[in-house]
């Protein structure tokens, strides 16, 4: 991606967030010049991967196999450092977008609908093989559990939410004509670097072509503390 695309996805997000009236924490406001500045008293951070997170899946497709959003919280079920469970994520989609199928071996998430339109959900269990099985999916939205078949449309509309277990194949996307969805996740420790299993082949973290300064630095892009 470039790096002109990231800024301009970024600042998009951050409207819609204020027109949500969403306040984030200061950290998400830095700059690259600032964050060169901060010392090991931001370790949390940087160890965690909190901040903005923009991905086209290695794909350079980011209108149609694409995501924004931002890790507000975390914690590190590799270090002994840090003792949160939780994990809290905003999510930005607009129609068109696909974040494509894969599970998390570990992460038991759910997803809510903050705002803007609907989004619509498909599920599958995965088999032994961890390919796509083709049984009935309990599904679990707001105290509520029935039973799909493998692949069917769940639709979550604002203010409704959908729990997503290990070994819970799931894609998601904003219905046609809604524009866009705001999505929050509220989950167990998230691990993008180990936990994750795409049914297809994906990279995690865009390639970046550098035509321009950066406005806001990634989760994966923070510079090590000064002494």
């Amino acid at each position: 991606m470039k790096r002109s695309d990231i800024n301009r996805i970024i600042k998009n997000m951050e409207k819609v967030l204020k027109e949500h009236r969403i306040e984030l924490p200061p950290f998400l406001s830095w700059t690259p010049e600032e964050w060169a500045t901060k010392g090991h008293e931001y370790d949390e951070i940087r160890d965690n991967m909190l901040g903005w997170d923009v991905t086209d899946f290695g794909l350079g497709k980011f209108d149609e196999l694409g995501i924004i959003l931002i890790t507000l919280r975390n914690g590190n079920t590799k270090s002994s450092k840090y003792t949160k469970t939780y994990a809290e994520k905003l999510i930005y989609m607009q129609e068109g977008q696909v974040s494509p199928m894969h599970f998390h071996w570990s992460k038991m998430e759910d997803i809510i609908n903050k705002g803007g339109g609907d989004c619509v959900f498909r599920l599958y269990n995965a088999d032994k093989d961890e390919g796509l099985a083709d049984t009935d999916v309990t599904i679990s939205r707001d105290g509520r559990n029935y039973v799909v078949p493998a692949g069917e449309k769940v639709i979550i509309k604002p203010g409704e939410s959908l729990t997503l277990y290990p070994y819970y194949y799931h894609e998601f996307y904003v219905q046609k004509g809604d524009g866009y969805a705001l999505l929050g996740e509220v989950s167990m420790c998230n691990d993008d670097n180990t936990d994750n299993r795409f049914e297809q082949k994906f990279g995690r973290f865009p390639v970046i072509e550098e035509d321009e300064p950066a406005y806001r630095l990634l989760c994966n892009e923070y510079p090590m503390a000064r002494d």
